[in-house]
């Protein structure tokens, strides 16, 4: 494999993005329902239906900014302040009653935020278990999945648990509160997959826009965070539906993108699913097919000797950054980078595609940027999650 790791978030990086999430979970409005009003009585605050994730302008950015402030506790990118900010934030939010009344709403409303909002509340509760150190949860159970007798935050021998699932230290109060957001989760969880295993066999045709229903990210997210979250039942279907849908496909074009309003990019978002689901070897034979564009501008790029990507995919022109639906391009330059560094890391060392790929996420990480915090709702409300998708290398809960 090729190594295109990016780099990491600095401490001053995630003090801004924290500082954005935390000011953006705990303000009600403006606010976007996507609640459909039925009667008169329906007519209430978003905080009524929606008492943990009424933030942030809409459900799905309210969910994965929790998600940003987990990331960024486990870490241990947070101190003093900022981290205790962050916890306070969390634990008011992720309670058990405020849960069971949003799994509640999704059971009753089940085509609400399918499937992107459903693949963020995995994400979010797979961090919350990975802050917590613990193994995937099973439905229904204590989040450390623990025998009777054994308290939450001890180990088999009764010494405090103090590192998360990816190695790194955590204090005995960050992972108790972390087990308590995980256990709240819980029935949220239950719900989206019970939901997602319905959907997925009507699903005949995938969606493949730039914008929030695209099929192949969500069901990225889930494949990277579903076993983590609890729910390990959802990996082979999900990578069925993702083989069945995408592997025929052939013969895609860079230049065909972006649309006005894309934060995703069509191409890169099939072939990151893809990435996922297909054997190293079989998936750059895949990509040649799928985009031969890629081998071509690499090719010349090699022959040339030149290290600019060769201009494919450069960073879009954004003509109003306050215009909401054009200011999704600051998202595709960060989401770009993301995928573009991972389908780096999956093709073989040498092979001249994975510094083309590197090139271009570099271009497109250093036009989206920029514009994380720039003081604007209509971005500071979600973009410095998809800056971390960006430098801190995705939402598998590594």
């Amino acid at each position: 494999m090729s190594t295109h790791a990016p780099a990491a978030l600095s401490p001053a990086q995630a003090a801004g993005f924290a500082a954005l999430a935390v000011a953006n979970i705990t303000r009600a409005y403006p606010n976007a329902p996507a609640h459909l009003i039925a009667s008169p009585d329906e007519l209430v605050p978003p905080r009524t239906y929606h008492p943990a994730f009424y933030g942030a302008y809409d459900w799905h950015s309210s969910v994965h900014m929790h998600w940003l402030l987990v990331r960024l506790l486990r870490r241990g990118l947070l101190t003093g302040p900022e981290r205790a900010e962050a916890v306070r934030a969390l634990d008011a939010h992720l309670t058990a009653p405020h849960l069971r009344t949003e799994a509640e709403y999704l059971r009753a409303h089940p085509s609400f935020e399918r499937p992107y909002g459903w693949a963020w509340l995995l994400a979010l509760a797979a961090e919350c278990t990975a802050l917590a150190g613990d193994g995937p949860r099973e439905p229904g159970t204590r989040p450390d999945g623990g025998p009777a007798g054994r308290t939450p935050d001890t180990e088999p021998d009764g010494q405090p648990r103090n590192e998360g699932s990816d190695g790194q230290p955590q204090d005995a109060e960050l992972v108790r509160h972390a087990r308590g957001w995980a256990r709240a989760l819980g029935p949220a969880v239950d719900a989206v997959a019970e939901l997602l295993l319905a959907w997925l066999p009507k699903a005949t045709y995938p969606v493949r826009h730039g914008t929030h229903a695209n099929s192949a990210f969500a069901l990225s997210l889930v494949l990277d965070t579903a076993e983590r979250a609890g729910r390990p039942e959802l990996v082979e279907p999900v990578a069925a539906q993702i083989r069945a849908w995408y592997l025929p496909d052939h013969g895609a074009a860079a230049r065909w993108e972006p649309s006005g309003q894309d934060f995703l990019s069509p191409l890169l978002s099939e072939a990151d699913a893809l990435r996922r689901v297909l054997p190293g070897p079989e998936f750059a034979t895949w990509l040649t097919a799928f985009w031969p564009e890629l081998t071509a501008v690499a090719q010349q790029s090699a022959d040339t000797g030149t290290t600019d990507g060769g201009g494919l995919l450069p960073p879009p022109r954004i003509s109003d950054a306050a215009d909401p639906q054009i200011g999704h391009l600051f998202g595709l330059c960060l989401s770009r980078a993301a995928a573009l560094r991972s389908l780096a890391g999956a093709l073989p060392a040498g092979d001249p595609r994975g510094r083309t790929l590197a090139a271009a996420a570099d271009a497109n990480l250093r036009a989206g940027l920029p514009a994380v915090a720039s003081g604007d709702f209509t971005t500071d409300h979600w973009l410095a999650t998809f800056a971390t998708l960006a430098v801190d290398g995705g939402t598998a809960a590594r």
